[in-house]
């Protein structure tokens, strides 16, 4: 499209792109905005270096070879701020610059907003499900090495309080946290073996692996050899719920009673809403919240919505085929509140934006201007945004249950 556009003499039209989702991830009430920060580190670093330009080489002719060598983002980024929760129709991030400038952004954009948002969607749910109980992201061995690095990233946004990742503790600062296997307490002699090594290592404050043989047997050794002030013990199989509560009275009945249960094992959203009443302290969840099967797609979409015409204008242009309508034009965003401070409706508009309201807040803010980034944040500041975003929405956001987004879009 660039080299085409180069020779037609169109590449340098201003234009804006728009990304958003024409639904919400399936079954959900709301979405959530992540990858925001690694979109503006990813752009910050996006260059064509030598070894890119000579394999594009066969492809592509002289000029637009000579074009992409000297290519650096110079355009206009604004978006919805990291964290943010967002409804059908929300537009997300717009931007704007000439069209060789922008059309290349697509995939970029597109492949780090959709793979984040999933995350953190289905990780907001799971935090919510969890009612103040921390939740661990424990994913990496179930996905891609990179996607497990954001991955951990965007639950923490969404509140999950720490990772298994490591990874993500050294690249974004997201705590970590982790316990021993089960292949630990195997290659010893035997469970009190395991238990020994472990605390003499890491101290009594480590968390136990209780399952792998019997658990209450394996309870009582826990006890016996960190003492009454264990941290932690962990079960990763059978009926959670029934095994947390004879744990918890058997914990109790020798002393132990500051000693956390976390549990494990596959859980989602629903299963942690099933463990509400039970003795549970911490939740670890890996495969249901980084596979496909856990985190329905965002389908983002990246669209062309305005572009100047032979006179210097800029003029909204929509595609109109069959179920993917758009609407035209730059977008401006707000979201609506009631007399009590819920959140109602995602008010979008083209065009210049009316007075603010008196319960309205604008919902784009500067990411970028002339190609340097403005909104770069703490990640913390993106986890506390989320938690106040969300915080806002009416009650039938905290249902599990398939549903209608919360926010109605109006468009003015």
């Amino acid at each position: 499209m660039v080299q085409a556009a180069l020779a037609a003499g169109t590449a340098s039209r201003r234009c804006v792109f728009e990304l958003f989702g024409r639904r919400l991830p399936e079954g959900r009430r709301y979405g959530v905005v992540a990858g925001t920060g690694r979109v503006l580190d990813a752009l910050e670093d996006f260059t064509f270096d030598p070894a890119t330009l000579a394999f594009l080489e066969p492809l592509l002719d002289g000029p637009t070879l000579e074009h992409l060598a000297g290519w650096r983002f110079s355009g206009d980024v604004h978006g919805y701020a990291e964290g943010e929760v967002y409804t059908a129709g929300s537009p997300l991030m717009v931007v704007e610059g000439t069209f060789a400038d922008a059309v290349v952004l697509e995939t970029l954009l597109l492949s780090i907003y959709n793979h984040d948002s999933a995350i953190a969607a289905a990780a907001s749910r799971m935090t919510m499900a969890a009612g103040g109980r921390p939740c661990i992201e424990m994913g990496a061995r179930r996905t891609h090495e990179e996607a497990a690095v954001a991955a951990a990233r965007a639950a923490y946004v969404a509140g999950f309080a720490s990772t298994s990742v490591l990874a993500a503790g050294l690249r974004h600062g997201v705590p970590t946290a982790g316990t021993s296997a089960h292949a630990f307490t195997l290659l010893h002699d035997t469970e009190e073996d395991a238990f020994r090594a472990q605390v003499a290592s890491q101290g009594a404050g480590t968390t136990l692996l209780v399952d792998t043989y019997d658990v209450a047997e394996a309870v009582r050794t826990a006890v016996a050899v960190a003492g009454p002030d264990l941290g932690a013990v962990r079960l990763d199989s059978g009926d959670l719920g029934a095994t947390a509560a004879a744990v918890r009275a058997e914990l109790d009945a020798l002393g132990a009673t500051g000693t956390r249960i976390t549990v494990t094992s596959d859980l989602d959203e629903f299963a942690i809403a099933a463990l509400a009443a039970a003795p549970v302290d911490g939740y670890g969840v890996g495969t249901q919240l980084v596979t496909g099967s856990g985190h329905p797609t965002c389908a983002l979409v990246y669209k062309l919505v305005a572009r100047e015409d032979a006179d210097g204008v800029l003029q909204p242009v929509a595609k109109r085929s069959t179920g993917k309508t758009m609407v035209g034009g730059r977008k401006w965003a707000r979201r609506r509140y009631d007399a009590d401070g819920t959140a109602v409706a995602e008010v979008v508009g083209t065009g210049d934006a009316p007075p603010l309201g008196e319960h309205e807040r604008d919902l784009l803010v500067p990411l970028v201007l002339g190609g340097e980034v403005v909104g770069r944040e703490p990640l913390d500041a993106a986890r506390e945004r989320h938690a106040r975003s969300r915080a806002e929405l009416p009650i039938d956001a905290q249902k599990l249950s398939r549903g209608e987004p919360v926010l109605v879009t109006e468009r003015v």
